[in-house]
């Protein structure tokens, strides 16, 4: 991977001195004498009144390109490998449940904290100063519990997330290396991470690797 970052840099500056040196070499345009103005463009036709335009023509989605014949370098699109595999869409679900899950617990104890609130606003000089002073600590202690609440909930959803995607890369590995082989690669990029600006879209091993490792999935004995 670091050979092919090394490269493109090398690659994109060598251009930019190219086109600098040609910019040096080249003299300044000559202002050209003054013209007439053009004449005026006739509007385009409109279509007869009660008559819709014609729409374009959808554009044809282009099939995929082959991989190309003898190529030795891949790459992979790591995020979409985990939107589109039946591994990474159980992971975002698990996530998306404890997300859910969390909120309404912080939905509640801020309704209830809200209740306080309005219970103290509402009481003006109808409560006694032992009942205020005993609902504004009861409020502090709401506050300090919903930032805890906030601070545990992250901690945890964070844990998660890095087990899911500790467990989704040991899955998916073992069929990097597969189809790696298969293919005879001698190097298999992530196209997110390599900083390419460019690649052959028939080097993109993206919807196989997806493929495969829904097969892999299907087929793995349940735990």
């Amino acid at each position: 991977m670091r050979a092919l970052k090394t490269m493109t840099v090398v690659g994109a500056v060598s251009l930019l001195l190219a086109a600098g040196s040609a910019m040096a070499q080249t003299p300044p345009p000559t202002q050209p004498p003054p013209t007439q103005p053009p004449p005026p463009t006739q509007p385009p036709a409109k279509p007869p009144v009660g008559q819709p335009p014609t729409p374009a023509p959808a554009a044809t989605p282009q099939p995929p390109r082959p991989f190309p014949e003898g190529a030795k370098i891949a790459y992979v699109d790591l995020q979409r490998i985990a939107q589109g595999s039946a591994e990474g869409k159980a992971a975002a679900a698990k996530l998306e449940e404890l997300k859910k899950q969390k909120t309404g617990e912080l939905t509640e104890k801020n309704k209830a904290l809200e209740g306080l609130r309005t219970k103290l606003q509402q009481g003006g000089t109808v409560l006694s100063d032992s009942a205020r002073a005993q609902l504004e600590k009861d409020i502090d202690k709401q506050t300090r519990e919903i930032q805890f609440l906030q601070q545990s909930a992250q901690a945890e959803f964070e844990q998660l997330e890095g087990e899911l995607n500790q467990e989704f890369q040991r899955k998916l590995n073992p069929i990097l290396d597969q189809v790696s082989k298969e293919k005879g690669l001698h190097m298999l990029f992530s196209i997110r991470d390599n900083g390419a600006v460019w690649a052959d879209t028939g080097l993109d091993l993206s919807d196989e690797i997806v493929k495969r490792f829904d097969a892999a999935a299907k087929t793995a004995p349940k735990k």
